[in-house]
């Protein structure tokens, strides 16, 4: 019986050496003050080693020296296509308005079709465009003032704001001027407080950037 034991024991060693053996042995009181974040407890008959488990890095890998967020640049491109369809799709529902308003007194016949969808077409476009042109001088200033500045924070969103509404507005004479920077400075304001919300109020943030 015992040379029954021995050679079992024998066998499982040496399958362990096999397989990359000499694991180390751990007690259920070991095991138990090993923080497994995200994960089921394991039993503690299993050769592995839990503290390989934790993950207390982060689980991307950047390139050296790119920042954890993406910065105006990247961003541009996503404000300025977002704002254009955007704007596409405002300005068709509000061309289909005015095109049924207009030819309410008309039967529906070809003439109308094509009378309320070149409104369409043209509020769609002109929409898209504003939009877009808004969104293209806002993300030119952002990038421009950060890499001016070396930093990225609110006070380039607020200051990129009142440049794009003053710019915008810039056909209207020292009036239009004053009355674009004033709504470009309050929307970015608006915009930076709604960002640091959580901060303000103390609360954990729940916003996915």
């Amino acid at each position: 019986m015992d040379n029954n034991s021995q050679g079992s024991g024998g066998v499982k060693a040496g399958l362990g050496s096999l397989f990359g053996g000499g694991a180390p042995q751990y007690s259920n009181t070991e095991l138990a003050g090993v923080p497994l974040t995200g994960m089921s407890p394991l039993s503690p008959y299993l050769n592995v080693d839990p503290r390989y488990l934790v993950q207390d890095t982060d689980e991307f890998i950047l390139p050296t020296g790119a920042n954890k967020t993406r910065g105006r640049f990247e961003l541009a491109f996503f404000t300025i296509g977002g704002s254009c369809m955007t704007g596409a799709t405002f300005g068709a529902l509000n061309g289909f308005r005015m095109g049924l308003k207009e030819t309410r007194d008309m039967a529906w016949s070809k003439p109308r079709n094509v009378q309320i969808l070149n409104m369409v077409t043209r509020q769609g476009a002109s929409w898209a465009n504003t939009l877009g042109s808004i969104a293209l001088l806002y993300s030119a200033f952002g990038v421009a003032i950060e890499k001016a500045r070396g930093a990225e924070d609110d006070i380039n969103t607020v200051a990129a704001g009142t440049l794009t509404g003053m710019l915008f507005k810039s056909g209207g004479g020292l009036k239009g001027v004053a009355r674009g920077g004033l709504v470009g400075l309050a929307l970015s304001s608006a915009y930076a407080l709604y960002n640091n919300w959580d901060h303000l109020t103390g609360s954990p943030s729940s916003r996915l950037y």
